[in-house]
């Protein structure tokens, strides 16, 4: 990839346009690719399990849905049908939604491999936030009659979500697609998706259950009990010591799982952060700007240029191609390993093997955001983190505010929309919302994740590429850079050479305004002084 990029800057655009095809250049092949019809014999064993499946996912729309959809078709050819649950938009249905779905950069390497792929998607129309998922009764008799594996990550991310909207996504469609499954006489295995953080108030946390801030059923019952005036008036009381209604509804629902033990071949799969992919289907793709990516791509165009958050503070933080690939054998491990007298597994997927902190985070990321210039930069790129607040504070007033109002003015001087006061009080907002996850740290253990990688073949770990002590960040966060510019700021690296010159320009240019202030603030001191003495 880095020799691609500097034939980019020698060469200039034109010949960049010819070497390097963002999202086919970069794709990765694992060595070993079988089809589960022209070569049984040599499928993995994690590719047998999933051989002839029929597959049901919700949230299948969202990021790690997406992935998980396009790894299991691309890694596991022999899958019969992946069914995804799909809620109808004003302006699209279902059928547009899938196409819209299938269309993304994203499933460019699986179109390739495999063009027939949009008859083994089928659309399930339908909404996680309704009674029943609001799936209709013919499609439920299908899923019921031909789905043997259920991977549901349907959940609203919003930390700041109503928590009536967020628990009727997060806790009660969990409820109701567990009693939906227990209909489904070929299921072999369960997996909800939760996440590390979901019991966050322990400081340490195990691949076990914990008691939630309320009983799952009475917590429904809250919900359709009270109108949501009086549940948001209330929410503060109810969250307590939870940072906000995500992870508060997530602790709830992990306790829907538990009183399904012996019941069903379920599991939990707790990722920690996850970010942009690795090196597969394409390096470095992403599709949101949550938490890290946006902090990363604000601090790249030179929005951002200052953190609070204390630097030496671990981040668990996941590549998404990697976590989509732990997520599918933990749902290989739940229907081969457990027994229904056993108790239901739990999987942390953490980076607790390959720790980094934000100090480190903050580094790589500066240095491949200097190497990888957006021509989209508003100005230089100088971030900090800021571990006390006045000083953040300080930097806060007069490297955001103080410029945006300045630029705002002139904006309503020459007949334009002042916009930059108002944007960068949005990602305060933000990241205040964001701030528990920067500043404090956890200990996560993962002896039955790791257990379960060495019941992998090697096969195995190439093809589902998921054990986080082999990953290198150095690596990874060219990768993570490139991605943030091309998925996020919409920049292609054809307009690498241009941007090499306009970051140059801004670096004088930040560097001449550092004087000039430096001037000013002598000439104020030492007029100060005049008087006094």
């Amino acid at each position: 990839m880095m020799e691609i990029l500097k034939k980019a800057d020698e060469r200039g655009t034109d010949a960049a346009k010819s070497d390097l095809k963002f999202g086919t250049s970069t794709e990765y092949v694992p060595n070993d690719t079988t089809s589960s019809v022209e070569n049984v014999n040599k499928l993995t064993t994690v590719q047998k399990f999933y051989d002839g499946q029929s597959i049901f996912i919700t949230g299948g729309t969202g990021f790690m849905g997406k992935l998980l959809i396009e790894k299991l078709l691309r890694g596991c050819p022999g899958i019969n049908r992946v069914y995804v649950l799909i809620r109808k938009k004003k302006e699209k249905n279902v059928l547009q939604r899938k196409e819209e779905l299938i269309d993304d950069t994203l499933f460019s390497v699986l179109r390739k491999e495999q063009p027939e792929v949009q008859r083994r998607i089928v659309a399930i129309e339908g909404d996680c936030s309704l009674p029943n998922l609001d799936i209709s009764i013919a499609d439920r008799a299908t899923l019921i009659g031909e789905v043997s594996i259920v991977f549901h990550a349907a959940a609203t991310v919003r930390f700041n979500e109503k928590i009536k909207l967020a628990g009727a996504i997060n806790v009660r469609s969990l409820k109701e697609m567990i009693y939906f499954s227990l209909k489904m006489s070929k299921l072999k295995s369960f997996v909800y998706v939760s996440t590390a953080y979901a019991n966050c108030p322990h400081k340490t946390i195990e691949e076990k259950f914990y008691d939630p801030p309320m009983d799952a059923d009475k917590f429904v019952d809250l919900l359709d009990s009270i109108d949501e005036k009086l549940l948001d008036d209330i929410t503060p009381q109810l969250l307590e010591e939870w940072p906000n209604t995500y992870v508060y509804t997530k602790s709830i629902a992990e306790n829907i799982v538990k009183k399904h033990a012996g019941l069903m071949p379920i599991g939990i799969f707790r990722p920690a952060i996850v970010i942009p992919t690795h090196r597969e289907p394409i390096c470095g793709w992403i599709d949101n700007m949550q938490g890290l990516v946006g902090v990363t791509a604000g601090g790249a165009m030179g929005l951002i240029r200052a953190n609070y958050c204390d630097k030496s503070v671990k981040m668990s933080v996941v590549p998404g191609d990697l976590t989509t690939n732990a997520l599918i054998v933990s749902a290989w491990d739940i229907a081969n390993n457990r027994r229904f007298n056993e108790e239901i597994p739990i999987y942390n997927y953490v980076s607790k093997e390959n720790p980094i902190n934000i100090e480190e985070i903050t580094r790589l990321s500066k240095k491949y955001t200097l190497l990888l210039p957006t021509n989209k930069i508003l100005w230089y790129c100088s971030y900090r983190n800021i571990k006390y607040y006045p000083i953040y504070l300080l930097y806060i007033c007069f490297q955001h505010l103080l410029p945006a109002l300045i630029i705002d003015t002139f904006a309503f001087c020459i007949g334009k929309q002042p916009r930059l006061l108002k944007l960068y009080m949005k990602i305060h907002s933000i990241s205040q919302i964001f701030l528990y996850f920067i500043k404090n740290e956890w200990n996560f253990t993962n002896k039955r994740w790791n257990a379960l990688l060495r019941k992998l073949t090697a096969k195995d770990r190439e093809l589902f590429f998921c054990d986080m002590k082999d990953l290198d960040w150095d690596t990874y966060y060219q990768s993570y850079i490139l991605g943030i510019r091309t998925y996020i700021i919409k920049d292609p690296i054809e307009t690498l050479p241009q941007a090499r010159l306009k970051f140059r320009r801004l670096y004088w240019m930040h560097q001449a305004l550092k004087l000039v202030i430096a001037c000013v603030l002598l000439i104020i001191t030492w007029a100060m002084f005049s008087r006094l003495l």
